[in-house]
């Protein structure tokens, strides 16, 4: 019955945190954000099947880890620097048709991605592209043609 518990209690506490630190819709989510949600469910793991079944640990530790979010997103809004070098820039990968092939080959995309989210987004030419824009969150947005 104790595993049941912890498990119910791990549960309840997470989406408690989880609250309190912050949402966006999944598509929105930056890599420091899924970090976020992946080292607080492994500490809850722990926590119910690992060697140190306390629940005073884990709460310790996600509670710490939710401070730690908490202090590094007052840090990005205070400091355009710190929350570049945390979430990223968007980056160019077409502009007026031209790839950028280094920033491409560094993100590790081809042009067969880049191709394939125009599609998705109604785009069925590259010429009707004015840029294509890897975003923070890992999408592409594709920019259109101005219709003079």
């Amino acid at each position: 019955m104790a595993p049941v518990l912890r498990a119910i209690f791990g549960y309840c506490f997470l989406i408690l945190i989880v609250r309190i630190a912050g949402r966006r819709p999944g598509k929105q989510m930056t890599p420091f954000e899924l970090v976020l949600i992946f080292f607080i469910g492994g500490c809850t793991l722990t926590a119910m099947v690992g060697d140190d079944r306390s629940l005073t640990n884990a709460v310790i530790q996600i509670v710490s880890i939710a401070l730690t979010h908490l202090v590094i997103i007052w840090a990005k809004g205070r400091s355009a620097v710190f929350g570049r070098i945390v979430d990223g820039t968007p980056l160019v990968l077409m502009d007026h048709g031209k790839w950028h092939t280094e920033t491409m080959n560094r993100m590790r995309i081809q042009g067969n991605d880049v191709i394939a989210m125009a599609r998705d987004q109604g785009f069925a030419a590259l010429d009707r592209i004015e840029y294509a824009i890897l975003e923070r969150n890992g999408e592409i947005s594709i920019i259109p043609k101005s219709q003079e």
